[in-house]
């Protein structure tokens, strides 16, 4: 049967606090599988039994309902047991890159003020009190279930920001999910492949939902394309999420050891994340078939989602899709008032529950017109409501899946010695999508750049993945006596240049 990403349910939803589900699916099969990493599973038993010695854990370190707990880890079994360890004492949890700079992770657990950070060297260094994961895992703690508790937040996700200072995503849903009405395209019992790191949104909270309804939930440490396949092959999944960087980089194996992958389980992959090129989706509905191949829009802020299966894509190429039920969806142009249809505007939405239903920011404010809000994407809607993205926030930089603001990478870059100003932007990448490219203004007399010196710099100060790919150099001044600067025009001259 082909599977869609809302199937509707007719049953009476009974939603339970996450914290007890793991409990609950391990009493109705207690030795099938739950999470599979590096070639190790953990039973529903012995995965609900870990997560509820790693609460009591928390809980002896002081962890209170109502707390945040940042986990600053790889991905791992022990990133989802402190999850929902987390959720069993009515606790957020929130994750962070384990990869941060040391500035940057400081400054995010300054914004946040968790009640415990669960981390490793990274930690360390950054200065930031912290709990490493092996002390939160005693094995003469019970592995009894706790009392059942509601964390008001299901989660808090860390973010670069706008205005280049970092900022958390504070989600309203609470912990709270029923174990029988799945969703996503997910049915009770699939086996699920996320190739995708835990501190993501996205992969996270799939992973999550997975394991509340009780699926079996394969991760990886890292992605790699022929390792991704191996494990689709080997435990014959039904789902799998990919981001089109990730799509590139399978498509882009030997034609002989794609054809080669049994993919003959999959009954659906959901991309997610940037915007696909038309031809990279064109060769995986030719691979899959067109009612395999799903795509969401969306963002962390979850205020609003358009949704596509392959079949409608085919006749609707380059679209997102139509907006997904619990939102209303808008195109408003720079004065405010409504585009017509197939004109484009920026893309706002309006959740059911009005305007700050679905979360809050710690760090930043939302982009807002009245009571609609926007991620900041550029886009138009056709006559039949199918929407398509113009650009993808039009300074913000999406590269391999990932959200890069240009004002958070251009701080680091202005403080290098010698820099007058910089404009970083997103070039075409067939890869990534888009790879950061960071133009610096020198004085004249500056001389050339020591790239490998700006590297150094700049790896102290921001992540691996915010690195710029290519830099050069201008005596032009970049922006104007009111700070403005033509970062379009910036971006546009170049992607028509030769490499």
């Amino acid at each position: 049967m082909t599977r869609s990403l809302l199937s509707p349910t007719l049953a009476t939803p009974a939603p339970r606090a996450m914290g007890i589900l793991l409990d609950l699916q391990a009493l109705r099969d207690p030795d099938r599988p739950a999470v599979t990493c590096d070639g190790r599973t953990l039973t529903r038993a012995e995965f609900a039994a870990r997560a509820n010695r790693r609460a009591r854990a928390l809980q002896r370190a002081g962890v209170i309902a109502g707390d945040f707990v940042a986990i600053a880890l790889p991905n791992g079994p022990a990133f989802l047991e402190l999850a929902f360890a987390s959720w069993i004492l009515g606790a957020t949890p929130a994750p962070v890159s384990y990869r941060l700079p040391a500035l940057e992770l400081s400054a995010i657990i300054d914004l946040m003020q968790p009640r415990l950070v669960i981390g490793g060297e990274a930690t360390r260094a950054a200065g930031v009190a912290f709990m490493d994961e092996a002390a939160t895992y005693d094995e003469t703690l019970s592995p009894e279930p706790l009392p059942e508790q509601i964390a008001a937040h299901v989660k808090a996700i860390a973010s670069g920001g706008s205005t280049g200072r970092p900022k958390v995503i504070v989600d309203h849903a609470p912990s709270v999910c029923d174990p029988d009405n799945p969703s996503l395209g997910m049915e009770g019992g699939d086996t699920v492949v996320i190739p995708g790191p835990l501190y993501h949104a996205a992969p996270f909270g799939l992973a999550y939902m997975a394991l509340c309804w009780g699926c079996h939930v394969v991760i990886t440490r890292r992605f790699d394309p022929s390792e991704t396949l191996r494990l689709i092959g080997e435990h014959q999944a039904q789902w799998a999420y990919l981001v089109p960087t990730m799509m590139h980089r399978i498509w882009r194996l030997p034609d002989a050891e794609r054809a080669a992958a049994d993919v003959s389980s999959l009954e659906m992959i959901v991309h997610i994340a940037s915007a696909c090129p038309v031809w990279l989706k064109e060769k995986w509905i030719e691979w899959l078939g067109p009612d395999r191949v799903w795509e969401v829009y969306s963002g962390t802020e979850a205020m609003g989602g358009t949704s596509i299966g392959g079949r409608e894509w085919l006749t609707h190429k380059g679209s997102v899709g139509r907006l997904m039920p619990g939102s209303q969806i808008k195109i408003l142009k720079e004065g405010g008032e409504e585009a017509a249809p197939n004109e484009i505007g920026e893309v706002y939405f309006l959740p059911a529950g009005g305007r700050g239903a679905t979360y809050h920011y710690i760090g930043a404010e939302p982009r807002a017109l009245g009571e609609w809000e926007t991620f900041g994407d550029l886009g138009h809607i056709d006559e039949e409501g199918y929407l398509y993205l113009a650009d993808r926030r039009t300074d913000l930089i999406i590269s391999g899946g990932a959200n890069i603001y240009p004002a958070e990478v251009e701080a680091a870059v202005d403080a290098y010695p010698g820099v007058l100003s910089s404009v970083v932007v997103g070039l075409p990448d067939e890869d990534l999508g888009q790879r950061v490219h960071a133009i610096l203004e020198m004085p004249a007399e500056a001389g050339p750049l020591d790239v490998e010196a700006v590297k150094a710099f700049l790896a102290a100060r921001i992540a691996p993945y915010k690195l710029p790919r290519s830099f050069e150099v201008t005596a032009e001044r970049l922006r104007d006596d009111a700070g403005k600067v033509r970062r379009s025009a910036l971006r546009d001259e170049r992607a028509k240049a030769p490499a």
